[in-house]
């Protein structure tokens, strides 16, 4: 099942997405679903069937949720720490230490005031020279660290910020518009197998390409149940939180992101989210 936000009657409400349509499912949010779907000891699916109704209509998808808390995972990819190391020039492989290592890097992203669904800008912050979109696949958790379903995610991250200094990585990561998340959530019972996903990431300015980047999510060094258990440790998460796994597509200072490049990230399954940059203070 996919299941997206969209404004219906002018109010914010969960709705069933199927081709191209949804079926709204009135007086909820995605996470006034979630919530109750705990509350009730019934599947997010089931409870979607219930209460959804019988007609579609073409409805348009915002953020698929406002986020109780966001977290991310980096050095998921073996790109990604390779990558960090050579930028930073750490010659002991600070990152590729994380990566080989069993305790994955996790932090706190945000809350759903930093996030931004579908069309919306994402930020590129004022004193950033190397800001990059960070392609990920999400997961949307419970609160038992069950796996409610699947969607994309923008880890927008100033990059140069970190690069100075890896203490600084909250100021890189946590600012105004730094977590993109879209189009819908898509939940494991559609999507069996999260590991054989072809992601790919565009940026596009003033209508020209100027970058293009591919990985498949079978290059994820580690298993989401992993990630989910080590966030979980001494940490309580409320329902309808989202984890992203971490980005396998890298994008150099070169290709920094410009006010106006639009940020394309699209795997079949789960559809497209794209979103303009600009600049935030």
């Amino acid at each position: 099942m996919k299941i997206a936000q969209v404004i219906w009657n002018g109010r914010v409400t969960a709705a069933i997405m199927e081709e191209g349509h949804g079926r709204p499912i009135p007086e909820h949010t995605v996470q006034d679903l979630i919530r109750l779907s705990e509350r009730e000891n019934v599947s997010l699916v089931s409870l979607a069937s219930q209460h959804a109704t019988k007609h579609k209509e073409p409805l348009k998808p915002i953020i698929p949720i406002f986020p109780s808390e966001v977290w991310a995972c980096g050095c998921t990819y073996e790109t990604s720490a390779s990558f960090r190391d050579a930028e930073h020039g750490t010659r002991e492989g600070f990152y590729a230490y994380v990566y080989r290592e069993p305790r994955p890097e996790s932090f706190f992203k945000g809350t759903a005031r930093v996030c931004v669904g579908p069309g919306q800008k994402i930020g590129i912050r004022s004193d950033s020279k190397f800001t990059a979109p960070e392609p990920e696949l999400a997961v949307v958790l419970g609160s038992k660290g069950n796996v409610l379903g699947y969607t994309l995610a923008n880890d927008v991250s100033a990059w140069d910020i970190e690069k100075e200094n890896p203490l600084y990585l909250p100021q890189s990561k946590v600012y105004n518009a730094c977590c993109s998340l879209g189009p819908v959530i898509v939940t494991p019972d559609e999507l069996t197998d999260p590991y054989k996903l072809d992601m790919t990431c565009t940026i596009t300015r003033e209508g020209k390409t100027v970058f293009e980047g591919a990985v498949s999510t079978s290059k994820l060094h580690r298993k989401i149940e992993t990630l989910v258990e080590y966030l979980f440790r001494a940490n309580s998460i409320p329902p309808g939180s989202v984890l992203c796994t971490g980005t396998g597509i890298i994008v150099k200072e070169e290709n920094a992101l410009a006010p106006g490049d639009v940020v394309t990230i699209r795997v079949p399954e789960i559809g497209e989210l794209s979103n303009p940059a600009a600049i935030v203070q």
